[in-house]
């Protein structure tokens, strides 16, 4: 059973674009997964395509799971009133490895800052609404250093508690980069660390 110290919330894949309206003014909602900031650029530059009559494409991100790091933009509009309330819903829906953007195309009649604030939170909100959102573990890589001797106390221990091997490398001298759920990382490490002849190395992070 997980716990909510080694899961995270994230959605699966780009949400379908949906539209609030307020006044005339239209704006559009999107979704992406990311794990990286430099992949944001790029998909804020493609609705700035799509929508080349936008005044505006706001957005806000988040990344990471123990330590997350976040930006909101406002893109031009008054100081708080866009990538805040878009951060916003991005919080209560408990995500993260997101960003949200809602390009805005200006409907003639001004909005005033409560206004903005309640149109980009109701289009952020819409769009995780319609994203297919996700619980994931929070994993640790282990790395194991052992002789080719040592190999069936190993892999049985990896048996034993179904870790997850990213790679491998046997030889006389065996290499083993073992995927392992946050939660349970102390506790294995321990258990390979105890067999003779097994070096193994903590995450760094």
């Amino acid at each position: 059973m997980s716990s909510d110290l080694d899961t995270y919330k994230t959605i699966g894949k780009a949400s379908p674009e949906v539209l609030y309206k307020d006044r005339k003014s239209k704006f559009f909602g999107y979704a992406y997964p990311i794990t990286t900031e430099e992949e944001v650029k790029p998909l804020i530059e493609t609705l700035q395509k799509r929508h080349h009559t936008a005044n505006h494409v706001c957005y806000a991100w988040q990344l990471g799971t123990e330590k997350p790091r976040y930006r909101a933009n406002d893109d031009g509009e008054p100081n708080n009133s866009a990538g805040m309330p878009i951060y916003g819903q991005i919080q209560a829906f408990g995500l993260t490895n997101v960003l949200v953007a809602v390009p805005r195309i200006f409907g003639g009649t001004k909005l005033g800052v409560g206004g903005l604030i309640q149109a980009y939170r109701a289009a952020a909100k819409l769009a995780l609404e319609t994203a297919q959102i996700e619980e994931r573990l929070i994993t640790k890589e282990l790395i194991v250093s052992f002789g080719y001797q040592e190999m069936n106390k190993v892999m049985k221990l990896v048996k034993q508690y179904n870790l997850n091997i990213q790679s491998q490398k046997m030889d006389s001298k065996c290499e083993l980069v073992l995927s392992v759920r946050k939660s349970m990382v102390t506790s294995i490490f321990e258990k390979l660390d105890q067999l003779p002849l097994v070096h193994c190395k903590k995450p760094t992070d």
